[in-house]
């Protein structure tokens, strides 16, 4: 401390949690309004003959070495250094802990069936007679007859619809043709996604974290036509969209009742099979943005969404679909359930202090390493010398070891050895190293 000449002096604080900068332009504030306060105070006291108030008052931060320089008389200063004792405290962190759960099965049915009748004459055109051109699949019967016109010894697989197909028909130059498709097809699939995005953040600071892919999707396509080759695409534009998960959260601890107020915003999206008919890429994305109250430690549901959706469709030649059995002959027939269930789930810790961080961190470590361990560590694949990286013991990372491992823990960088060949232990315990007893100190210089 440096007194000055009228009475105050000057400290430099240093700060251990708080940043200096950002805390100086809060004091300056404060003290501002000390300042003005006393002045319009002092103006009414000088009309009785009080004296002015001092206001020799200056705050300023280091960055370098996060400290604090103050000027001020003895008083202000005082009640300077009693706000920076109460806001330059460790800040509690808080580990959040998001689980999205998915579960969908659809089921779909298909059976149709389209003909077609007509006869062409000595100057190869065409007259229809009769046509059921209902699309199965969307492929009709019209554009598989079209392809075998044209070309009756090769027809395109890719222009058969997907499922049972069955087809019978009569293509000639001259006559009458006719053509009958029957599709018959049923699927299944079922989807169960499990996501627990983590992330741990200060008190009262907004946190993000993003696993997804950059996904291209294109916005415009400029083509020409008229060249030799046919025709060409000089260039398409595209657009990148993030697809996977997406958290941001902001914590806010409440204090003496062990709550969280969570400002959380979650997005999860993904690539949805291929559509027939489809121009380009179909995301499902499902979006939260919400304020919960959570306990420490305790659970709460974000919100979800549980469909059940059926759906029927039937294209039908009118009076003969409706004749029972020959009627199946002009009818086309689908029908699709899809059911979905979607929750999401948050799940707040508090942690106060590097123990409860510790406890934390070392869990999730050694899920990993477990996880690492448990799969079988042959040698990489003509790379007979080497093998599979392994995690280390946390407790050659950590400073919070736990004492009843005992031994000391190997110098930084070392790795446990390789297991031999044949042995199917998972794990390797590395040997502590000795421990050698510090030179004598020579004796002072009398």
């Amino acid at each position: 401390d440096t007194p000055l000449e009228d009475g105050g002096d000057t400290q430099v604080r240093y700060l251990e949690y708080a940043d200096a900068e950002q805390l100086a332009s809060k004091l300056n504030e404060q003290v501002q309004g000390l300042v003005r306060a006393a002045g319009g105070a002092q103006q009414g006291g000088q009309q009785g003959g009080g004296q002015r108030p001092d206001t020799g008052v200056a705050i300023w931060a280091d960055p370098q070495n996060n400290a604090l320089v103050i000027t001020a008389p003895p008083k202000i200063m005082r009640q300077i250094m009693s706000i920076v004792d109460k806001l330059d405290i460790r800040r509690a962190q808080v580990l959040v802990e998001a689980i999205l759960v998915e579960i969908s099965t659809n089921r779909m049915a298909e059976l149709g069936v389209n003909w077609a009748i007509d006869g062409t004459g000595d100057s190869s055109s065409t007259v229809p007679i009769g046509t059921f051109n209902q699309p199965v699949g969307n492929v009709s019967i019209g554009s598989l007859a079209s392809a075998l016109l044209r070309d009756s010894d090769d027809l395109d697989p890719g222009l058969l619809p997907t499922g049972l197909t069955l087809g019978a028909g009569r293509f000639r130059d001259t006559g009458v043709n006719f053509a009958v498709l029957l599709r018959a097809l049923r699927g299944d699939s079922s989807t169960n996604i499990l996501q627990t995005p983590q992330i741990i953040t200060l008190d009262n600071e907004e946190a993000e974290i993003r696993v997804a892919q950059e996904v291209p999707f294109i916005t415009g396509q400029f083509t020409s036509t008229g060249t030799v080759e046919g025709t060409v695409n000089p260039f398409t534009t595209v657009q990148r969209q993030e697809v996977g998960t997406i958290l941001k959260i902001t914590p806010q601890i409440n204090r003496g009742v062990d709550t969280v107020l969570l400002n959380i915003q979650q997005e999860s999206s993904n690539l949805a099979a291929s559509t027939q008919g489809a121009v380009d890429l179909i995301t499902n994305k499902r979006t939260i943005s919400t304020k919960v109250m959570v306990e420490d430690g305790g659970i709460i549901v974000l919100g979800g969404l549980i469909s059940d959706e059926a759906r029927e469709s039937e294209q039908r030649v009118p009076i003969l679909g409706s004749v029972p059995i020959l009627g199946e002959l002009f009818k086309t027939r689908s029908g699709s359930k899809d059911r979905q269930n979607l929750m999401v789930f948050i799940r707040p810790t508090i942690l106060r202090d590097g123990v409860d961080a510790a406890i934390e961190t070392n869990a999730k470590y050694n899920v990993m390493r477990n996880q690492q361990l448990a799969r079988p560590r042959s040698r990489v694949t003509l790379l007979p010398s080497e093998r599979p990286p392994v995690l280390p013991p946390i407790e050659e990372l950590s400073r919070y070891a736990d004492p009843t491992q005992g031994g000391t823990p190997p110098q930084p960088g070392t790795v446990p050895p390789d297991p031999e060949d044949g042995d199917d232990s998972q794990g390797t315990e590395t040997a502590p190293l000795e421990e050698t007893e510090p030179p004598e100190e020579a004796p002072p210089p009398q």
